[in-house]
């Protein structure tokens, strides 16, 4: 019943001319997604739930997945487990991550929850050869289970994070297939997770599928939407918060959880591209079944103490905008020469840090009948945003001339628009000196 209700409020959505893109693959049964940008295109590497009549995880493929745009993704490669040191037909292929290194790309993969294995490519989809013959992690090398890993990189350095409930780190070799060290246990101050939600079960503190990501100096070792912060790799580290909260969802998008509830089996990975952050993770609110899961992405903003920011879990998803709604100015595509500013209305605002700072929003739609653009601004002095097609330097739309606040509080101005049409990406170019002054918190598109 749920995945036809999904697919009648898919059909409705194209109908009405909005793209739904969470989630990013719908039905296919994409899962445990990490993403990586290599030659400014977006590769996700994940795990394949085979069907939406499974009754247990049966998982007999690793996929690659890319996108131009995080809208529209293409199916690229397939790794079998016939073809790496596994060598037959296997039902539990878990957990992957990918990374590269002086002209080479690497998969990992998780056996099961036993161990990790890897192979070796030219390009970002393979072909991929098992030059070990073995697991690089072998189940009997740590108290945990040696799965789920995650490849970070720092300075010019790879390391492999795995595990369950304790989380293990070892430096890797140049050659990205061995250890240069012993595996060492990561230390979390005050840990939770969906089966430890008030600290009392030390047994199962944390979660499964760990991820390292750095933002500002600071590191960041999530599992699933839970995370803590360090100012060390190797930690300790201070549980903080989770991404996701009740408040965190659209309409039709907080049912059916899994046993534990809206927070468990979050299982994903923190990325970057064009100055904008992302999280992509995994969901079962349109499938019904967490057998058979999608992958959502959503922004990733981070208040000044280096917290991260609540995100939204919905169906429009990241780079896809609807003209008919409100547009938080942070949730753009690309842009260069922005700050996001933390705002006294508890989200982010933009500031300009120089002449001709821009943003970019992609696949705009339903903006043909629009006449009215407003801006939601505070502007210490007088200030111009041109409206540009595309990029900074695509055809000009039409100009805002803003006005200096009187009051040191968001106003909302509005301008007459000219030249927009349907499905548009628009660029917003800051122009002057005076566009320093200037906060940007929202705009919206009306008849």
């Amino acid at each position: 019943m749920i995945k036809k209700v999904s697919t009648i409020l898919l059909l409705f959505c194209i109908l009405l001319g909005l793209q739904a893109q969470n989630p990013i693959v719908p039905n296919k049964g994409l899962n445990d997604p990490h993403i990586h940008i290599f030659n400014d295109t977006a590769y996700v590497y994940a795990s394949h739930d085979k069907s939406i009549e499974n009754k247990k995880f049966i998982m007999e493929d690793w996929w690659i997945w890319s996108s131009p745009d995080l809208v529209n993704w293409t199916k690229r490669s397939v790794l079998h487990p016939n073809d790496t040191y596994i060598g037959k037909d296997f039902t539990r292929c878990w957990a992957t991550d990918a990374t590269y290194k002086d002209g080479k790309y690497y998969f990992y993969f998780s056996e099961g929850n036993e161990q990790t294995g890897v192979v070796v490519g030219d390009t970002p989809v393979g072909p991929w050869k098992d030059v070990l013959g073995k697991p690089l992690l072998k189940s009997d090398m740590t108290p945990t289970h040696e799965y789920d890993m995650a490849v970070f990189e720092d300075n010019g350095e790879h390391y492999i994070i795995f595990g369950v409930w304790d989380y293990y780190i070892a430096k890797l070799n140049d050659d990205m297939i061995s250890l240069a060290e012993a595996p060492q246990k990561i230390e979390i101050n005050n840990p939770r997770g969906p089966y430890n939600p008030h600290g009392t079960n030390t047994k199962m503190a944390t979660d499964d599928k760990p991820f390292v990501h750095k933002y500002n100096g600071k590191y960041y070792l999530s599992w699933g939407c839970f995370y803590a912060m360090s100012d060390n790799l190797y930690g300790p580290y201070d549980y903080k918060d989770t991404v996701i909260k009740e408040e965190s969802f659209a309409e039709g998008y907080d049912a059916p959880t899994w046993p534990n509830g809206v927070l468990q089996g979050r299982h994903g990975s923190f990325f970057e591209w064009h100055n904008q952050h992302y999280y992509i993770y995994c969901d079962i609110s349109q499938t019904g079944n967490r057998y058979f899961r999608d992958s959502f992405i959503s922004y990733v903003h981070y208040k000044d103490n280096g917290e991260i920011a609540t995100i939204r879990v919905d169906g429009v998803g990241v780079g896809n905008y609807n003209a008919d709604e409100p547009i938080e100015a942070e949730d753009y595509f690309k842009s260069e020469n922005i700050l996001k500013v933390e705002n006294t209305k508890g989200g982010f605002s933009l500031q300009p840090s120089e002449n001709s700072s821009y943003t970019i929003y992609t696949n705009v739609k339903n903006l043909t009948d629009k006449t009215i653009l407003e801006l939601e601004v505070i502007a210490s002095e007088v200030s111009e945003i041109e409206l540009r097609e595309n990029n900074p330097e695509g055809a000009l739309l039409f100009t805002c001339e803003i006005p200096k606040n009187d009051i040191y509080t968001f106003q909302k101005r509005q301008f007459n628009t000219k030249n927009l049409k349907d499905n548009q990406s628009i660029c917003f170019v800051f122009k002057g000196d005076a566009a320093k002054s200037l906060l940007l918190n929202r705009f919206k598109f009306k008849n």
